[in-house]
């Protein structure tokens, strides 16, 4: 029982930075009905971005406080990413109001490739170490119910725990503010969220603003547990099965599918590997998205479309 339990927590805390990804692709699609390419980049560019003014700032400033030089940093980071999405807006995005998705996705490619060069043109394309002093050694719980106690990694409890608050912020932002209520207007009708006084560009700039904090966030957290590398894109694609999985419009739908891909590939590898000669967990996920897309194409919660001719 205690294995499970240490199996399944660890499950529950991947599911969270897999979902903290997703919200990523999840806001771009309810502000602008595409799917943004581009996500991955711009963990990966926010990562790099930090990574490299941290290094930075302490020569420049003569600042040795970590916790300082990390704020920073930060800050820092998330003035780059907000920039990033004044000009995504402002020389992309203006110029392609009501054109096909198809369009809007093939940008987002682009934009996506663009990220990756020139990130690792300024910043450079070595491994770069971002130590936010989250602790990594392991900790014994419930010692006094378990024998031997459940192994917990400290440095994914305080993912998780970010991860957490970021969702919960970003869910009361959707649901209660009149931004997040515009946004999801614009996603349904651009032409009549626009009728109505709904400013698109801004709406766009918001968006991709608050896309950018997402990736930050999730770039500063798997930067500190992977290294800030290349195959930091990648993570992207652990959130895509999160994303058909719990359904393109929907906050909650990434929460939920982070948790459920989460736990289900880490205890799929445990307790069916061994049957099978391991890997299921690299794609475990996919298939799992695979069968959605044939049997529930709209997710758990994502909304249903239906064309009337």
């Amino acid at each position: 029982m205690a294995f499970f339990l240490e199996t399944l927590l660890g499950g529950l805390m991947a599911g969270m930075l897999y979902s903290l990804v997703a919200l990523g692709f999840v806001l771009i699609y309810k502000a602008s009905g595409v799917f943004n390419f581009a996500q991955g980049a711009m963990v990966l560019f926010a990562a790099l971005a930090m990574a490299r003014f941290a290094e930075w700032i302490p020569a420049m400033t003569g600042i040795a406080n970590p916790i300082v030089t990390n704020l920073l940093a930060f800050l820092v980071a998330g003035v780059i990413m907000f920039v990033v999405a004044w000009l995504i807006e402002r020389l992309v995005l203006r110029h392609l109001v009501n054109q096909e998705a198809t369009t809007l996705l093939m940008v987002t490619l682009g934009i996506s490739y663009f990220l990756d060069g020139i990130g690792q043109t300024i910043f450079g394309s070595d491994i770069y170490k971002i130590d936010i002093g989250m602790p990594k050694d392991p900790v014994f719980a419930f010692e006094s119910v378990f024998e031997g106690g459940i192994l917990i990694n400290k440095e994914d409890i305080f993912s998780a725990l970010i991860a957490t608050v970021l969702v919960v912020l970003l869910s009361v932002f959707f649901q209660k503010t009149t931004t997040g209520r515009a946004l999801r207007a614009v996603a349904d009708d651009h032409q009549a969220a626009q009728s109505i006084g709904i400013p698109l560009n801004r709406i766009w700039f918001i968006v991709w603003c608050v896309a950018g904090v997402v990736a930050l966030v999730a770039g500063m957290i798997w930067g500190s547990k992977l290294g800030v590398q290349f195959s930091l894109t990648t993570v992207a694609l652990r959130a895509l099965p999160v994303v058909i999985l719990g359904g393109l419009t929907s906050v909650p739908g990434a929460i939920i599918g982070g948790l459920i891909i989460g736990v289900g590939e880490k205890l799929s590898e445990v307790f069916l590997g061994p049957y099978v000669g391991g890997g299921i967990e690299i794609w475990f996920a996919y298939v799992l998205a695979l069968l959605f897309l044939l049997f529930r194409p709209q997710g758990l919660f994502g909304e249903k479309i239906i064309d009337r001719v």
